[in-house]
């Protein structure tokens, strides 16, 4: 069977949008900053954004990423993910031992 979820289009024109919205300033900040400082400071940052996103918690465990907010300057900002998209209040908690043995593939 084929997955609805693949085949479904966006219901509006600006979803798409927004779904990279992160993404297309990150793109405009790093066009930027290369006008600006040259091709080594995107470079540079690029790479920390990297080595940011491969610091995780574990599965169960809510992250909130301020490393990333920080690198970007978001980090004094309150959007609608900070208030209303807590995992810490959501109904529905994984089994820790279960979510580990998925993550490590023994399961």
């Amino acid at each position: 069977f084929t997955s609805v979820k693949n085949e479904l289009l966006p219901s509006h024109p600006l979803e798409l949008s927004e779904k990279n919205f992160q993404l297309n300033q990150d793109k405009t900040n790093f066009a930027t900053l290369r006008n600006i400082q040259g091709l080594h400071a995107p470079l540079k940052l690029q790479m920390e954004f990297r080595a940011v996103k491969q610091v995780q918690r574990l599965p169960f465990l809510h992250s909130s990423n301020i490393a990333l907010d920080t690198l970007r300057g978001n980090e004094e900002c309150i959007s609608f993910e900070d208030i209303l998209n807590d995992p810490s209040q959501s109904e529905v908690m994984g089994e820790p031992h279960m979510m580990m043995e998925y993550k490590l593939g023994l399961l």
